[in-house]
């Protein structure tokens, strides 16, 4: 709606930012010369995109909104939830990405992020018992690639990054990936998070840059064997 991104562009010209109090419904009339319905739909509009917050009572009125990480993910995964995302999808963006994330991160991090991301590791000490520990492995050790991500300081490239761990987190719960018991997944992939870790500590930026590459490369090839086997299983029911 036209009138909605008129506000949207008033709001960038006069640098709002994220809590300021927008113009009022009879002032916004008067500004934009629409009806009261026309500005209602537009504010509705820009509410239900979380640009737009509003509030009751007391002191309240329309307010400008923020949009938070965890929504622009959630809305962008259901445009995807209809494109057939496979598993090369992923992979050609994670190869490119998260190996120029790791050697941005080499030597930055202070020993709290780095605890935190060997606590993610911790999560996962040995191999699955059953089913249900193999789901829960395969979700935490895609949570130390979005934490890992989070530190970044180009904010782009980090939404990104934390976008493909969580795509390929629902990915791998909604087609049962982790089903199929896969030890090397478990093992070559931890110990290359042991070792990424490590060369971040040590600020060595080419290794973390291989260290993360090399492991792109073996979680690609080890999820696409997960999920032929996962498809050959469905064939044979």
């Amino acid at each position: 709606m036209q009138l909605a991104e008129t506000i949207k562009e008033w709001v960038v010209e006069h640098e709002l930012r994220a809590g300021d109090r927008l113009p009022g419904e009879a002032e916004l009339m008067a500004r934009y010369g629409r009806s009261k319905g026309t500005v209602r739909e537009a504010m509705r509009i820009l509410e239900a995109q979380g640009l737009v917050e509003t509030r009751t009572g007391p002191g309240g009125g329309s307010f400008v909104g923020e949009v938070s990480g965890e929504r622009a993910r959630a809305l962008l995964a259901n445009y995807f939830y209809f494109r057939d995302l496979s598993i090369s999808d992923i992979y050609q963006l994670r190869k490119l990405l998260e190996p120029e994330v790791a050697a941005s991160l080499a030597g930055q991090l202070d020993e709290t992020q780095l605890a935190a991301l060997e606590a993610v590791i911790a999560e996962y000490p040995l191999p699955a018992r059953d089913t249900e520990e193999e789901r829960a492995q395969h979700v935490s050790s895609l949570k130390f690639h979005a934490l890992l991500a989070s530190y970044a300081d180009n904010p782009l490239l980090a939404f990104v990054v934390e976008f493909m761990a969580q795509i390929l987190t629902e990915l791998t719960v909604w087609r049962r990936l982790y089903e199929p018991h896969n030890r090397p997944l478990w093992q070559k992939g931890r110990g290359y998070q042991i070792e990424l870790v490590q060369a971040l500590r040590r600020s060595d930026v080419s290794g973390a840059r291989a260290i993360m590459r090399a492991h792109m490369e073996l979680a690609e090839t080890l999820m696409k064997e997960q999920e032929a086997q996962v498809l050959r299983r469905f064939i044979a029911e």
